[in-house]
């Protein structure tokens, strides 16, 4: 069993902005593999299915995103999961240019405070990231003001196009492993 867990913030004035790529992506995965919605538990959004012969969970916290660990942590403990090979978060990434993706087992949180929330909670940095790049904050802009608008028309073409094959990432490391997702989406 995969725990996949896609960061962002709950709330339609949250909808779309360059924080909830991981909501996006985990809609993305719920429709594209026709996961069933569970309703609530972990104080997440949850939904159970399958992506090819594996079985899945896919949660979006509602604990916002600087405290995702704390739903992450508690579907960790009752599937009692490695979070090292059964757990993938995707998330945002303000260091990578829109459209672009970095698929990591390991590693800091990156300032991604999400992360570091998931970190501390884990007590470990050894977990699949996907992460969609959105771009750097422009000089001037408050980072919190940038994560949380929405991206300009072309940016959004070039982020729908990545949360697309963060989609197809997240399913390769579920049926291929994380090695060969690597292989084949980052960049």
């Amino acid at each position: 069993m995969y725990i996949i867990a896609g960061l962002g913030n709950p709330g339609r004035q949250y909808d779309g902005t360059r924080h909830n790529m991981g909501f996006d992506v985990a809609d993305r995965l719920i429709d594209e593999y026709r996961i069933p919605q569970s309703g609530q538990k972990f104080h997440s959004l949850c939904g159970t299915g399958m992506i090819g012969s594996e079985k899945v969970l896919v949660m979006k916290p509602l604990t916002y995103m600087n405290l995702s660990g704390n739903a992450i942590r508690e579907a960790v403990d009752f599937y009692k999961i490695d979070p090292e090979t059964q757990l993938i978060v995707i998330s945002d990434d303000i260091d990578l240019e829109p459209g672009h993706l970095r698929i990591r087992k390991k590693g800091s949180a990156g300032g991604q405070n999400g992360l570091k929330n998931i970190i501390q909670q884990l007590g470990t940095d050894c977990f699949v990231r996907v992460r969609v790049g959105t771009g750097a904050k422009p000089q001037g802009w408050d980072l919190a003001d940038w994560v949380l608008a929405h991206p300009s028309k072309e940016d959004r073409a070039l982020i729908d196009e990545a949360q697309e094959r963060a989609m197809k990432a997240v399913a390769c490391i579920v049926t291929d492993g994380a090695d060969a997702a690597m292989n084949r989406y980052n960049g």
